[in-house]
């Protein structure tokens, strides 16, 4: 195959591989996420440094007290090196926190810096940080779910993304 199509290919394994690990954060789904790393990888955020399995564990009861959370990917610059490739995906992560006086809105925006590795032809990661370049709190205002109050939500676990019948017309 011709090694421009290798490395775009690549490259689109571990842009889905990136998706995966935020679509886990986002339905709190623990086994999805866990599935993205290598047994023996790493994960360093500062707040939180270990094996994948327990940084997991953290996120998720992090973000199990969240009224809701999305995560976004910009910016991907992943650079191959045979079985290894490095990454720099920026990223947006809005939090909607319970507090006192009802919810914030926590936005974080920074960068994940990666190691992926390619094992018996599947990418996934061997190390991931996680660099905050900027964050914004401030009260939640949801005048969006008054305004339209039928609108179809996002959930956690029971996501309409885990179910395929429903997008097929009746």
């Amino acid at each position: 195959m011709d090694q421009r199509l290798e490395t775009y290919l690549a490259k689109q394994d571990i842009y889905e591989l990136c998706c995966r690990y935020m679509r886990g954060l986002d339905r709190l789904d623990a086994s999805l996420m866990l599935d993205q790393f290598w047994e023996d990888g790493w994960c360093e955020f500062g707040i939180h440094n270990s094996d994948p399995a327990a940084f997991i564990e953290f996120a998720m009861s992090a973000l199990q007290g969240h009224a809701a959370n999305q995560h976004l990917i910009g910016n991907s610059l992943i650079d191959i090196e045979g079985d290894e490739a490095f990454g720099e995906i920026y990223f947006q992560a809005y939090h909607k926190v319970p507090t006192d006086d009802g919810h914030e809105d926590l936005i974080i925006s920074g960068r994940y810096l990666d190691r992926y590795e390619k094992r018996e032809g599947i990418w996934k990661f061997a190390y991931r940080s996680e660099l905050v370049d900027w964050s914004r709190t401030s009260p939640t205002n949801d005048l969006y779910f008054e305004l339209a109050p039928d609108g179809l939500r996002g959930a956690r676990s029971d996501d309409a993304v885990y179910l395929r019948d429903n997008r097929r017309r009746p």
